[in-house]
């Protein structure tokens, strides 16, 4: 069974800094990337940064571009975001994924492969 623990979440003013850490189970690293996803109430699912476990490729979404950060360590099979410069738009529940490796890209759109027991972690952006 696939599973991810996130932490790091919290209430912020915008501008401010989060670092989200991920920890997940269940299956190979090496084989796959993990991807950072979140949801606003009422929203689509977006795909917000991921990494590749073997080559460290990294790929992020335009909204978030130059603002978030996405780190490994494979030691501790742990995925970290770090977010800056927050905005209320950026206002979510983030939660992690295994993704495909081969569309961990900027040109591509990557989603969850697996289903996995996740609870996410809640960010919130105050102006």
């Amino acid at each position: 069974e696939v599973q991810f623990v996130e932490s790091g979440g919290g209430s912020v003013q915008a501008g401010g800094s989060l670092r989200l850490s991920c920890v997940g189970s269940g299956f190979t690293f090496a084989d796959y990337a993990i991807g950072w996803f979140r949801q606003a109430p009422g929203q689509e699912r977006e795909g917000v940064s991921c990494i590749g476990y073997s080559d460290g490729g990294t790929a992020y979404a335009n909204s978030v571009k130059g603002r978030f950060t996405i780190s490994a360590d494979n030691a501790k099979n742990t995925v970290y975001l770090q977010m800056n410069s927050l905005k209320p738009q950026d206002t979510a529940v983030y939660y992690c994924a295994v993704v495909s490796p081969l569309l961990c890209t900027d040109r591509t759109t990557w989603y969850p492969i697996f289903p996995s027991v996740t609870q996410g972690t809640q960010v919130t952006v105050s102006s």
